[in-house]
């Protein structure tokens, strides 16, 4: 696994543990991110808007984690703290220093 593969794990990781320390180090300063709730917001707004959805979330399994150049594409499925389960898929790029730039996600379905 690639170093940069590893940081994805660890930022998924960073939710299920409700722990921002972990996921901090790996997010650029310049981050954009993308959702179809979100247009390119900074990181202060994704840490804002995004990082308190970490308490609904107990775990990830990874079911695709593809690097290609800078990006590292993540299809995973969560599971709620309520046990309900849903597939998403993402988009990391990575800047020059090896952090997260920009993130693209495309949500995917409930799982039953």
């Amino acid at each position: 696994m690639s170093d940069r593969q590893q940081v994805v794990r660890d930022c998924y990781d960073a939710y299920a543990r409700s722990d921002r320390s972990l996921i901090e180090p790996h997010i650029s300063e310049a981050l954009r991110f993308y959702s179809p709730r979100d247009d390119g917001i900074d990181r202060d707004t994704y840490f804002e808007r995004c990082w308190p959805g970490h308490e609904m979330f107990s775990g990830y399994e990874f079911k695709r984690l593809i690097e290609d150049g800078d990006d590292v594409v993540v299809t995973y499925e969560a599971t709620r703290v309520n046990g309900t389960r849903f597939r998403n898929t993402e988009v990391l790029t990575f800047d020059a220093d090896d952090k997260v730039a920009r993130v693209e996600v495309y949500f995917g379905w409930d799982l039953t």
